[in-house]
């Protein structure tokens, strides 16, 4: 009885997020009861045939809208992918968008990082709720965690301070847990979008290449293939293979998606069948060959659900429904789109139906038997003007929508409302594509410092690395660095250690000082202090001769760890 009661609660407080959908079903489900009300008796039986065809009605609907839109982007957006300046232009946008996001996420977090530091200024370690605390920071980085859990635990008692309360900490906690979300999600997508542009900018760069091997930036890993797929492979694949297989793709795609609005705008012409996909099915119907009906249903049914789903993974709502790439999509929006999915699969096999010509109430074909579906879910004559006319003409309105995509009307729209959109001829775009661009050139060479460090450090260890002979740091830990070296005589100076901090990471990256090559023996740089010795002592006078009459000098060789400060 308690979890019933909780189900009803979590399920009556989050109705009023999605008020769209629910309040559009309901709205079409009042006007149905009400149209039959006012014509005939209502019984169990009719109001069953009432909720199925506001369901399918809505699902109809709404699937006309995402076909409209993926039977058009996804050949568009394979073009667009064999095309490697425009994807490397988009990719540049976007990474200029996110980067907007990516600031906001870590503002974010640090504004909750503040509210954070208050309660734990008023909470310590013998306070009750400071497992409670604990259980917030840790849904924070390690590095936030540390600013919170190294704080001074004196506390002043003469300054009044606000203790907060459980239901502060929970709505803390669920901020918390929203702002790291946030967080975690950027920073996901923009390594993803900057490996993405790397990868482009590196294929642009080789399609000239005249010895016909792939040379990249950053070094890739091709795991158990790189035997077989080696730079000329992978040159002949990025560079020729791919996008030809792309644009061969394209004449499939654009194939498949002409014959489906040919036949969602002449399904409903009987005699003489219009409908492609009809007659397709008539034909494999004449020559009893079951195998082939399979099989074309099979692609019709796919390429459809493939066209309405694409569009409902593109459906992005105020940043909150939204499907985000490398699993960072939150439970509301894997609900949102499940729901979605679910909802279209009966108007999807109703249409379906009407495409090939089997739906006989569609065709006023009486003759025709039941199908499972229509067995199952029944047919909308209980409402006239639904079953002969909405569910029928209104999917020629698919051309409309098609056309409106193709000429990106509805970019353009959100454009000129000031929403940011991809549009390829306008000034704004043009300077997001140019700052995207410029951060990842930042993004770039800030790898490129860290490469050049580790590799420095790695040939530095395998050189230096044993330390010196005889020295009490030469059992250190090997990621240790020695500081001073000398071999076979020569000074070597270190190589300045990497610092992780973003502001002295400039000027750490320099080249290792190394004087080996620009400096003397050791016996050699005694012998000239030697002579200099000499020199000064013979023309001091003979005042000085009798104390300094002898030639062995008083010098030795330079301590060791003379050049530590430097």
């Amino acid at each position: 009885m308690q979890e019933t009661s909780q189900c009803l609660e979590k399920l009556g407080r989050h109705s009023w997020k999605m008020p769209f959908f629910y309040g559009s079903y309901l709205t079409i489900f009042g006007v149905f009861l009400i149209y039959v009300a006012s014509t005939m008796d209502i019984d169990a039986g009719k109001l069953q045939v009432i909720g199925v065809t506001a369901s399918n009605t809505w699902g109809l609907f709404l699937l006309v809208l995402l076909l409209g839109y993926g039977l058009v982007d996804i050949p568009r957006r394979q073009w667009h992918d064999s095309k490697r300046g425009h994807k490397l232009s988009e990719v540049y946008f976007k990474v200029a968008k996110l980067s907007t996001e990516k600031s906001e996420a870590e503002e974010g977090l640090e504004d909750v990082l503040e509210d954070i530091k208050k309660a734990a200024e008023s909470i310590r370690y013998n306070n009750p709720l400071h497992k409670h605390l604990d259980t917030i920071l840790e849904k924070y980085p390690n590095n936030f965690q540390k600013r919170i859990r190294n704080r001074d635990d004196y506390q002043d008692y003469n300054e009044p301070s606000e203790m907060p309360t459980e239901k502060m900490l929970v709505r803390l906690h669920k901020t918390v847990i929203q702002a790291t979300r946030n967080h975690h999600r950027t920073q996901c997508q923009w390594n993803s979008l900057i490996e993405s542009a790397y990868e482009l900018d590196d294929i642009a760069s080789n399609e000239g290449s005249t010895d016909h091997r792939f040379r990249w930036t950053f070094k890739q890993e091709h795991g158990i293939f790189g035997i077989c797929y080696n730079n000329v492979a992978e040159w002949y694949w990025l560079c020729v293979i791919k996008p030809w297989l792309l644009r061969l793709l394209v004449v499939i795609l654009s194939v498949f998606s002409f014959t489906v609005v040919w036949s969602e705008v002449t399904f409903f012409v009987r005699s003489p069948v219009l409908s492609l996909f009809a007659v397709f099915i008539n034909l494999a119907k004449a020559n009893y060959d079951y195998l082939y009906i399979e099989i074309t249903s099979f692609l019709i049914i796919t390429y459809l659900c493939v066209c309405a789903y694409y569009t409902v993974f593109k459906i992005r709502i105020f940043n909150y429904y939204y499907i985000a790439g490398h699993h960072q999509t939150d439970e509301n929006s894997l609900l949102f789109s499940g729901m979605l999915l679910c909802r279209l699969t009966p108007p999807l096999c109703l249409n379906f139906l009407g495409l090939i010509h089997l739906d006989s109430h569609v065709i006023n074909a009486k003759h025709l038997p039941e199908t499972a579906y229509t067995a199952i879910m029944g047919h909308m004559d209980v409402i006239p003007f639904i079953a002969r006319g909405f569910n029928i003409y209104f999917p020629i309105a698919i051309i409309l929508l098609c056309i409106a995509t193709y000429f990106h009307l509805g970019s353009r729209c959100l454009h000129c409302l000031g929403f940011q959109q991809f549009i390829g001829d306008d000034d704004m775009t043009t300077d997001l594509i140019n700052e995207g661009k410029e951060l990842v050139r930042r993004e770039s060479q800030k790898r490129q410092r860290l490469e050049d460090g580790a590799s420095r450090r790695k040939r530095w260890n395998e050189r230096f690395g044993d330390g010196i002979p005889g020295s009490k740091d030469s059992d250190s830990d090997e990621s240790s660095v020695p500081k001073y070296s000398n071999r076979n005589g020569k000074i070597s100076l270190p190589m300045i250690q990497e610092h992780t901090s973003d502001t002295t990471e400039l000027l750490s990256d320099m080249e290792p000082i190394d004087y080996s090559d620009h400096t003397v023996q050791i016996d050699t740089l005694d012998r000239t202090l030697e002579t200099q010795k000499s020199s000064s002592y013979q023309s001091s006078g003979p005042a000085r001769g009798s104390k300094f009459s002898t030639n062995k000098t008083d010098f030795k060789k330079p301590p060791r760890g003379i050049f530590d400060d430097v």
